[in-house]
């Protein structure tokens, strides 16, 4: 039976040399359907974020339904579709986290930054996310940075961190 899109030609130029590095990966990985999540980590990280024409190619590489590519970005909060700025803080908001003033961290990097809750600052710097929970209910309120976890932080204390984080450009 011939897939749907199995010849779909994904866009992407193969002298891109993120596109090299996602091929290596998948290779490294055999082509294996059921490492997906790790090669969609490998595309996001290459890129930012997983545009649609990656997932195309990741689809055809793979042998698995574009359906199922994207089902699987779009089931877990650590994929995006869009750019999520050159630094993400996303802030958690589970309970243990919400309880002890998740609230007041979200409110402090809006006002200081100009940008709401799943927005990107116009120069594309930072990315503010948010998500129900991260894991992390004993260093509540959690914030990740740049993929680093800030603990027991506080408002003023995460605009100094992110500040920093930015100057460091």
């Amino acid at each position: 039976m011939k897939r749907p899109f199995a010849n779909a030609s994904s866009g992407l130029s193969a002298s891109d040399p993120r596109v090299k590095l996602l091929d290596t990966r998948m290779k490294k990985e055999n082509f294996r359907p059921d490492a997906l999540i790790e090669i969609l980590h490998a595309a996001q990280n290459a890129y930012g974020y997983l545009p649609m024409p990656v997932l195309q190619h990741i689809s055809n590489k793979l042998h698995i339904p574009p359906a199922r590519v994207f089902s699987t970005v779009t089931f877990y909060h650590f994929f995006s579709l869009k750019s999520r700025g050159d630094h993400t803080c996303l802030v958690c908001t589970g309970t243990a986290c919400y309880v002890k003033g998740a609230q007041q961290l979200l409110d402090a990097v809006e006002q200081s930054f100009g940008i709401k809750a799943g927005e990107v600052s116009a120069d594309n710097k930072l990315g503010l996310q948010v998500a129900r929970c991260i894991g992390a209910c004993g260093l509540a309120p959690a914030v990740v940075i740049d993929e680093e976890v800030q603990a027991k932080t506080d408002g003023q204390q995460l605009v100094a961190k992110i500040h920093e984080k930015l100057e460091a450009i």
